[in-house]
């Protein structure tokens, strides 16, 4: 079993007053890639900062193999970080800008010279050495920033939305790139994003994270098949959220229907929160639904069909590879297993 490398205990943070981290506590592994995900002003980069020393906590510990680092500077962990921009120095070549910090430790030349030579190989830029950054594409810019911050050997890289500045096509390109390079090094990386797929693309662990507190921590499996409140149902991927009643164990009620379902414990006559995908609703003839709508708009989405669905006062987002036409009447199905409940909670967005 992996130990922890870094333990935040009990940690809070407040700007003028304001609080940005609520007592949070979260175990990171030995060599694990983990994101931190949420919407802006979540505290996720806030949580980065305090890990890599740029920020001290108000309250609480931060722990590396064990021991707590709360007063260390940056340069005394053995983390680095690669920021969104990429402070890369426009006057220094590539090799230039990898070898810096290993000339700032006044390393000797040959071992700085294999270091940075195995850092372009890691990182697809051999025979880059000589090039200027400014005559770099933003996806060049970002493997030198990783290879500078990598060079040095730490235990732990963090990286702060870096993907950010780059297209689409890039952006996944360097995601599996990342995924490669961390499985490669055995090292952890703790990645922060407010991008859904990059976290579920590369992660082994997903921190979702809302108003300065942890929702729920898991694999990017669990996190999006098991949810654990509306605001991660509704943040990871598109959902349908309803309100529901628990008749008793396996069965709930949506829209005055009932359904089997594969959830337990919520006790009976309960109100609940009912999450369904929209790729898991199946189309069917109205005569043989227990829920009918009508179709109020489709949209081709490359690999499937985004359609709307009216019924009884709610509007089902569908995700098919066949359309059905707009205005006609269908009827939705889905499978027990399909249906996630969960506790109602005042969950603020």
């Amino acid at each position: 079993m992996k130990n922890n490398i870094i333990s935040l205990q009990n940690i809070s943070v407040a700007f003028d007053g304001e609080r940005i981290l609520n007592d949070i506590n979260l175990d990171i592994k030995d060599k694990e890639f983990v994101t931190l995900l949420g919407p802006s002003g979540c505290g996720k980069t806030t949580t980065l900062r305090i890990i890599g020393g740029f920020l001290t906590p108000d309250g609480g510990t931060v722990k590396f193999e064990g021991k707590e680092i709360n007063n260390a500077p940056p340069h005394k962990r053995n983390i680095n970080t690669v920021f969104q921009r990429y402070a890369l120095f426009p006057h220094l070549n590539v090799y230039e800008n990898i070898a810096f910090g290993l000339k700032v430790k006044k390393l000797p030349d040959k071992e700085i010279n294999e270091r940075v030579g195995k850092m372009l190989e890691l990182v697809n830029l051999k025979g880059f050495e000589k090039r200027s950054i400014n005559r770099l594409s933003g996806g060049q810019q970002q493997r030198v920033a990783i290879a500078r911050a990598l060079v040095n050997e730490p235990k732990v890289l963090l990286l702060d939305e870096p993907l950010g500045a780059l297209d689409l096509k890039l952006r996944k390109e360097m995601q599996t790139e990342l995924k490669r390079i961390q499985q490669r090094l055995e090292i952890t990386f703790i990645y922060v994003t407010h991008d859904q797929e990059e976290a579920l693309t590369m992660s082994d662990t997903v921190v979702v994270m809302n108003n300065g507190n942890i929702q729920q921590i898991g694999s990017p499996v669990d996190i999006y098949n098991e949810p654990i409140n509306a605001f991660v149902a509704d943040f990871i991927g598109e959902s349908n959220i309803l309100n529901g009643r628990m008749i008793k164990d396996l069965l709930v009620e949506i829209s005055g229907r009932e359904f089997e379902c594969v959830d337990k414990g919520f006790g009976e006559d309960v109100p609940v929160d009912v999450v369904i995908r929209p790729e898991d609703i199946k189309i069917i003839s109205p005569d043989n639904a227990k829920i009918n709508g009508v179709v109020q708009s489709v949209t081709f989405k490359g690999v499937h069909y985004e359609m709307v669905i009216e019924a009884y006062d709610f509007k089902w987002l569908v995700h098919s590879t066949k359309a059905a036409e707009v205005g006609s009447n269908v009827g939705l199905d889905f499978d027990p297993y399909d249906i996630h409940i969960m506790k109602k909670m005042e969950v603020e967005a």
